[in-house]
């Protein structure tokens, strides 16, 4: 696969493809762009609390398992910009976080990058974006010595489960802390 050629490419991770979805680009987080990630995921929280859910909840409390402004500086957050309003973003690990860890075990994630945390703008609800977003870590970026994408979702919720499935993702079991484990395969850098 060829590199795009405004292609960003830091830390192993390479945007081969950073359009995403009509005008929406992906690009690598910094640093500066914590405080912006931070509130949209508050956002979703919130959200998703006034919809019944409890999933996320913990950041309404101050607590990030997923340390999310630690993550952002390290570059591993996308996110998804349409001009500069941010639309979305996503966390992509090279490294299995101690939550990744406990739900798929103590081996193989030598080949394993693993997503957490995409959440959408609710101005840009209803637009696919999620699902956009998902094919664009599929297609639009690599991952030096990485050939799977995992990720977990809350098993008390179908269309998470559906979601998933639809994107292309493997059902790889039940971890005992009550979530679904998904994996999907990745064409590899040539």
């Amino acid at each position: 696969m060829e590199v795009h050629p405004t292609a960003q490419t830091t830390h192993n991770a390479h945007i081969v493809n950073p359009r995403v979805i009509d005008r929406i680009v992906a690009v690598q987080s910094t640093a500066e762009d914590a405080p912006a990630i931070m509130d949209l995921l508050l956002k979703t929280a919130q959200w998703l609390n006034s919809k019944g859910s409890t999933q996320w909840g913990a950041l309404l409390h101050g607590e990030d398992a997923h340390h999310s402004v630690e993550s952002a500086r390290r570059g591993d957050v996308y996110l998804f910009k349409d001009g500069d309003t941010l639309a979305g973003i996503v966390m992509l690990l090279r490294s299995p976080s101690p939550w990744d860890i406990e739900l798929w075990g103590e081996e193989g994630h030598e080949g394993a990058v693993y997503l957490h945390r995409l959440a959408i703008n609710r101005d840009y609800s209803g637009r696919n974006l999620g699902e956009a977003i998902l094919q664009w870590v599929h297609t639009g970026i690599r991952f030096d010595g990485k050939d799977r994408i995992r990720l977990d979702c809350n098993d008390s919720n179908p269309l998470l489960d559906q979601f998933y499935r639809s994107a292309g993702y493997t059902y790889m079991g039940h971890a005992d802390k009550g979530f679904f484990l998904f994996e999907r395969m990745q064409p590899t850098l040539q």
